[in-house]
């Protein structure tokens, strides 16, 4: 009888963990516009689990999301560069669209291919994706922080090197996710 009582109790407490933890990375992890990032994911050749994760990191899957400095929707976009990759695209733009998902999905992920096109390498991608490419091609240009001119040894912005470590474990659930 003991024995039941405790497999009974061990068995209640899996339930309640598993539950628990699936609160948690529900919470942390959320897996929102799936349909959307499948889209541009193939439309772009960029990882769905990319995309997950900086959406996730740039704006916690909130669409009506607005920055201090003004980056608006789900990645975080500025309208200088969102009017930029519309032209480039043959899109309409208007700042009111950056706070449409399926809108600032096809731009923010069009904008990461487009950026790891360029540096032919994807963490240089996203930190000219948070930085800003002048600054990384500054950087590339600097010994201090580039032996190669295509890599980088060391990212000289703390939010940036933060930015690359959220994206980075993000990514790793992601990638679980959307197999």
């Amino acid at each position: 009888m003991r024995t039941f009582f405790v497999t009974f109790s061990l068995l209640i407490c899996a339930v309640i963990l598993t539950y628990v933890l699936g609160c948690f990375y529900s919470y942390f992890y959320p897996l929102k516009y799936q349909d959307e990032i499948s889209v541009v994911s193939a439309k772009y050749d960029v990882d769905k689990a990319l995309i997950a994760s900086v959406i996730n990191v740039e704006s916690g899957y909130n669409e009506n999301a607005i920055s201090q400095k003004g980056a608006r929707g789900l990645m975080q976009i500025m309208p200088s560069t969102a009017e930029w990759l519309s032209n480039k695209l043959g899109k309409e733009y208007s700042d009111e669209k950056l706070l449409q998902a399926d809108y600032n999905i096809e731009l923010g992920g069009y904008y990461i291919s487009y950026l790891i096109d360029k540096y032919q390498n994807v963490e240089v991608g996203l930190c000219a994706y948070n930085a800003g490419p002048q600054n990384v091609n500054n950087w590339l240009n600097n010994n201090e922080y580039s032996s190669d001119g295509k890599t980088l040894n060391k990212i000289p912005f703390k939010e940036t090197r933060d930015y690359i470590n959220k994206v980075n474990k993000n990514y790793y659930y992601y990638k679980n996710r959307f197999k």
